[in-house]
């Protein structure tokens, strides 16, 4: 598989019309935050059942010469919601209104990149041009996917009764089928609004009042003070030095630290002709992923809660340690960690060798299952992360923002390339990462082939409950045998299986051109010009 060349700039999305969305902002003259918005715009349309407004998103920023950035924009619980909330309850439900207790974060990242854009990138582009495509497609329509048809019939019963959802995501009471049109008009008229207005409107202005009275209507625990309370943050993002580059991750309250530990265990054990599609390559990454998972669930959570600067979790000497308790011939015992979620993932770079790589989810498919009833946007349902036993790392208080599986990456090699890769996954976002990042730098794959090549999975799924390793049928029987006899208790999957991910990478070369590689598990695309 050829990567998608371009010279002037390069779009990666999970699905198609929101790659080329970006593209032609591009084309304009546009900055990678301004595509990227547009993209994140379109693809909370066009992917319902994986993103939308109603959620929570993450950013990376990169500029030459500048340093790498962050944006968190992650929704806190509600000033109202705490553990008597919920009764007698041992866990936060993990749909309906209940499930619909923080604030969505999304539409301040948007406005956080856009204001970076326009104060240290040039950005000129309003916001209502930005959001064109996604408008043009919640009012007149977009086809329907097999994943969002797949996606709908698998959750239905589960979600059928929920507030809104009929209404929105069924045609006259029935599934969407493949190649239909599908239309979220009243969230055409918010996206609208919007742009009018600006992103901030979301939060404090005369949308922020909709979405109040929408919440409270159907019953969440969420305010409009809470809207009004909440600001995206622009902050310094988490970086490990690796033996071929830097490679940076979102801080907590993401999993970003999972992610990188797992890339600086690997490379401090790695031997002599290990691969990373091989059996030996394939262990040492699963038992980088175990040491790494242990490491965040015993520490990260809300940063404002956290014992530990997530930091220290990188520094040599921790590295080094868990890299010595790693068997190298056969498989440690796994404690199954328990996380859930889909995602979306996207890159971009412009011709000024500027680059995004951003992270948006409403966690599980669709979310809570609620869509509001006047602003028609489905409200995601991340806070059911949080633990209604006290004194736990993720306990649920007011004001305190839940453990998040997002997290966007991007890499500055030591040759000059710049590497923005990511995935939607829950709890596999981190290992596709380390399979994309390890294939491409030390496996010999080009970028393509790196995120289309087999791959394997750790534990639970977006979509899955067991906790076996999992494998793609494209491996050779051989190493499915190898990895077994190491003691993994091995599960096959299918050929192209939409439980490994939504994966997606650009490489930016010091030459100037760029490469990019889609997830053929997705509906994506790279589109270059």
């Amino acid at each position: 598989m050829n990567p998608v060349l371009g010279t002037r700039g390069a779009v990666v999305a999970s699905h198609s019309l929101a790659a080329q969305a970006g593209l032609d902002i591009l084309r304009e003259g546009g900055n990678a935050i301004e595509a990227t918005i547009a993209v994140a715009a379109t693809l909370a349309v066009v992917y319902p059942h994986m993103t939308g407004i109603g959620g929570d998103g993450f950013w990376l920023l990169h500029a030459p010469g500048q340093p790498v950035r962050s944006i968190d924009a992650c929704g806190a619980a509600g000033a109202q919601v705490t553990p008597e909330l919920y009764g007698n309850l041992e866990s936060i439900p993990w749909r309906g209104p209940l499930a619909a207790n923080t604030v969505a974060g999304t539409v301040s990242g948007w406005a956080a990149a856009h204001a970076h854009s326009r104060a240290a990138w040039g950005g000129r582009l309003p916001l209502s041009r930005l959001l064109e495509s996604a408008i043009h497609y919640a009012r007149h329509g977009f086809p329907v996917t097999r994943s969002q048809q797949d996606n709908t019939r698998a959750k239905l019963a589960e979600l059928r009764q929920q507030p809104g959802f009929a209404a929105a995501f069924l045609n006259h009471g029935q599934l969407p089928v493949y190649g239909q049109q599908h239309r979220f008009p009243r969230l055409a008229e918010t996206l609208e609004q919007l742009g009018r207005a600006g992103a901030e409107d979301f939060y404090r202005g005369d949308l922020a009042g909709v979405i109040a009275r929408d919440l409270a209507r159907v019953g969440s625990p969420v305010s409009g003070a809470d809207l009004a309370a909440h600001r995206a943050s622009l902050q310094d993002p988490l970086a490990v030095k690796l033996s071929v580059g830097t490679v940076y991750n979102q801080a907590p309250p993401t999993q970003g630290v999972a992610s990188l530990l797992i890339l600086a265990i690997y490379d401090r054990i790695r031997r002599e002709g290990w691969n990373p599609d091989n059996a030996e390559g394939i262990h040492a990454l699963v038992e980088a992923t175990k040491q790494a998972f242990l490491q965040r669930d015993r520490h990260v959570g809300d940063p404002g809660s956290m014992q530990i600067d997530p930091r220290e979790l990188l520094a040599d000497g921790l590295v080094e340690r868990l890299a010595a308790a790693i068997p190298l011939e056969q498989a440690s015992p796994w404690p199954a960690p328990m996380s859930d979620g889909d995602t979306t993932w996207m890159g971009a770079i412009d011709g000024a060798g500027r680059a995004v790589s951003m992270i948006q989810s409403i966690y599980f498919e669709f979310g809570s299952g609620v869509v509001l009833p006047e602003s028609g946007i489905w409200w995601q349902n991340r806070g059911c992360s949080f633990d209604l036993r006290p004194g736990r790392l993720r306990t649920l208080a007011p004001g305190r923002k839940p453990f998040h599986t997002l997290n966007p990456a991007l890499a500055q090699l030591d040759d000059g390339r710049l590497l923005v890769y990511g995935t939607m996954g829950g709890e596999g976002q981190p290992q596709t990462q380390a399979a994309v990042f390890s294939r491409y730098v030390w496996g010999g794959h080009n970028v393509r082939s790196a995120v289309a090549a087999p791959r394997w999975l750790l534990g639970r799924t977006w979509a899955e409950q067991s906790t076996t390793l999992k494998l793609e049928s494209r491996y050779d029987p051989a190493l499915v045998e190898r990895l077994r006899a190491m003691g993994h208790p091995v599960e096959m999957a299918g050929d192209f299986d939409e439980r490994m991910g939504h994966a997606g990478a650009l490489v930016l070369h010091p030459e100037g051109w760029i490469e990019g590689g889609e997830d053929p598990r997705s509906d994506g695309c790279v589109a270059a010009w």
